[in-house]
C-alpha cells in the first residue's frame, strides 16, 4: 500500500506547531524523535488522525511519534525537506531533551541511559536461568522429584545452560562499566576494564561476603595492606551501584587527565593514571560505600514489604504505570538486580510484570470495543507488544487516550500485586515483563503467580470492556445528536 509522504509529513508539522517550534529532530528505527521548543502548541487529537501514526507521547524531554519501520524514514525525509530542519542524530535530540529536564528527571534519565544497552544480555540470562530453574525444581513436573533427579542425563545440560545464565550476572560490572563509561563520556574499554577489576578472581565472592563477615566456618575477609591502610579485598558480582558510582569518578579522572597531558604520551600515562586512581577509590571507598547503601535500600524496601505486604503491593501496582510515563521505571532495574543479589531473588519483578500483562489486557478490550479501523489495529498490536513488556504503545495510543481503560489496568496491577505479595512470590532473575515472565519466577511461586497473571488479564479486560463500553456508547450518542 502506497502512501502520500508529502501530505502526512505536512499534517504532522502542522500539528506539532509547525517548523519553527521544532529544537532538532531524528529517527530511529519506529518512531520520530522530536525536541520541540513548546509541547504545548502540540495537537494531540489532530496528530492522531494522521495516517501512519500510531501513537505519540513525551519522555525524557523528547516528543517521540510511533510511525513504524520503513515509514519513518521516508516521513522523516518529507519533514527535513518540508520544514528546512537540520539532520540530527538520536543522540543529538537526547541531548537537547535533557537541558530541558529537572535534576530528578536527569538522574532517571543516567539510569535509562546506562540499562537499556545491557537490557538485551540481562532479560536473556534471566530467560536462561528461569529454564534451569524449571529443571531442577523438585514437584514441579514429577511427585518429589525434579527432572535432572528422573533423568540424570540432563545434568550436562543444565550445568551448561546454568554457566551461561550466570554470565551476564557474574560480569555484570563489566557490562554496567562499558555502557556507564559511554554515557559519561569516558573510554568504553577502561570501563570494562574498571568492572573486570571489581568481579576479579582474586577478591572474594560477594556472594560469600556475608558469610565471611560473620565469621561463620572459620570464614574471614581478606585484605589488601596497604602501608597499614587495610582494604577489603571483596568482589562486586551481580551488583549496580559500586560499579556505576565507580566509572562516572573513572570518567571524571579521564577527562580531566586528557587536554593536561601531551598527546605523545596520553596513551602510556592517562590510562595508568585513570585505572591506577579510579580502582583504588572503587575497592577503598566507592565500593564498601555503595554496597552498603544498596544493602540499605534493599533492606528498607522487604521491611515495608514484610511489615504491610498489601499496603505496599497496592501502591507499587497502582503507581508502577504512572512511573513508566516518568521514564522514572529504569530505576527499579538496579533495585531487582541488587535484591537479586542480596535476598536471592526480587519481589518487585514480578508486580511489574504483571503491570505491564494489565495494560495490554486493557488495550485488547478497547481492540473488541473500538469502531473504526485505525483504533482496533492501534489496540491490537499494542495490546501484543505490553503482552511481551513493552507497554508505552498501549498507554499512550490506546489506555490513556480513553482514561477508563488506564484505571482499570491500574485496578488490575494493583489486585494481582497484593495477591502475589501474600504469597511472598519472588523471581530469581529479570526476564520478559510479560506473558512470558513466569519462567524467571522461583519455581515454588509460579503457580500463585499464575493466578495473579489471570487476575490481571481478566480484571482490567472486565472493568475496560463495562465502563468503556458505556463511555464510547454516550459519545456515540452525543455524536448522533449533533448530526440530527
Amino acid at each position: 500500500m502506497s502512501h502520500d509522504y508529502q501530505a502526512i509529513a505536512a499534517q504532522i508539522l502542522e500539528s506539532i506547531g509547525g517548523a519553527a517550534n521544532i529544537r532538532q529532530a531524528a529517527h530511529c528505527l519506529t518512531r520520530l524523535r522530536i525536541s520541540l521548543l513548546d509541547e504545548s502548541k502540540v495537537n494531540g487529537d489532530a496528530l492522531r488522525q494522521v495516517a501512519l501514526v500510531k501513537g505519540h507521547f513525551s519522555n525524557a524531554g523528547v516528543f517521540q511519534i510511533v510511525i513504524g519501520a520503513g515509514d519513518v524514514d521516508r516521513v522523516y525525509a518529507e519533514m527535513v525537506k518540508q520544514g528546512g530542519v537540520a539532520r540530527a542524530t538520536i543522540a543529538d535530540v537526547k541531548a537537547s531533551g535533557d537541558a530541558k529536564q529537572n535534576r530528578l528527571q536527569q538522574l532517571v534519565k543516567v539510569f535509562s541511559d546506562v540499562f537499556m544497552p545491557i537490557l538485551p544480555a540481562i532479560v536473556i540470562a534471566g530467560l536462561l536461568m528461569g529454564a534451569n530453574n524449571l529443571l531442577g525444581a523438585k514437584g514441579m513436573f514429577i511427585a518429589d522429584k525434579s527432572l535432572l533427579d528422573a533423568y540424570p542425563g540432563l545434568s550436562g545440560l543444565w550445568g551448561l545452560i546454568n554457566m551461561m545464565a550466570n554470565t551476564s550476572f557474574v560480569f555484570l560490572p563489566a557490562l554496567v562499566g562499558w555502557s556507564a563509561a559511554k554515557r559519561f563520556g569516558g573510554s568504553e574499554i577502561l570501563g570494562i576494564v574498571l568492572g573486570l577489576l571489581l568481579v576479579h578472581p582474586d577478591l572474594l565472592n560477594a556472594w560469600n561476603y556475608g558469610k565471611a563477615a560473620a565469621g561463620l566456618d572459620g570464614a574471614s575477609v581478606p585484605y589488601f595492606d596497604l602501608f597499614g591502610l587495610r582494604i577489603e579485598k571483596v568482589g562486586y558480582q551481580g551488583q549496580i551501584l559500586p560499579i556505576l558510582a565507580a566509572a562516572w569518578v573513572m570518567c571524571r579522572v579521564e577527562l580531566w587527565l586528557k587536554p593536561r597531558v601531551p598527546n605523545a604520551v596520553q596513551l602510556l600515562v592517562v590510562p595508568i593514571i585513570t585505572i591506577a586512581v579510579s580502582g583504588f577509590l572503587a575497592l577503598a571507598v566507592i565500593g564498601p560505600l555503595a554496597r552498603h547503601l544498596g544493602i540499605a535500600v534493599t533492606d528498607a524496601l522487604v521491611y515495608v514489604f514484610n511489615l504491610a505486604p498489601w499496603l505496599g503491593a497496592a501502591l507499587f501496582g497502582a503507581l508502577y504505570a504512572p512511573l513508566v510515563l516518568t521514564g522514572m521505571h529504569h530505576m527499579f532495574i538496579a533495585v531487582d538486580l541488587q535484591l537479586i543479589a542480596s535476598q536471592g531473588g526480587t519481589f518487585i519483578w514480578p508486580m511489574i510484570a504483571l503491570s505491564n500483562i494489565a495494560q495490554g489486557s486493557a488495550a485488547l478490550a478497547m481492540f473488541w470495543l473500538a469502531r473504526n479501523a485505525n483504533d482496533k489495529n492501534m489496540a491490537s498490536t499494542s495490546a501484543v507488544s505490553a503482552f511481551f513488556g513493552i507497554t508505552e504503545p498501549a498507554m499512550f495510543g490506546v489506555n490513556l487516550r480513553h482514561k477508563l481503560p488506564f484505571y482499570a489496568a491500574l485496578a488490575g496491577s494493583a489486585s494481582a500485586a497484593v495477591l502475589i505479595s501474600l504469597g511472598h512470590v519472588k523471581a530469581s532473575a529479570i526476564g520478559v515483563g510479560g506473558l512470558p515472565a513466569f519462567i524467571s519466577i522461583i519455581p515454588q511461586y509460579i503457580p500463585l503467580f499464575l493466578v495473579g497473571t489471570l487476575v490481571a488479564l481478566i480484571l482490567p479486560f472486565g472493568l475496560t470492556w463495562l465502563l468503556a463500553r458505556r463511555q464510547l456508547a454516550a459519545v456515540s450518542q452525543d455524536e448522533a445528536a449533533q448530526h440530527a
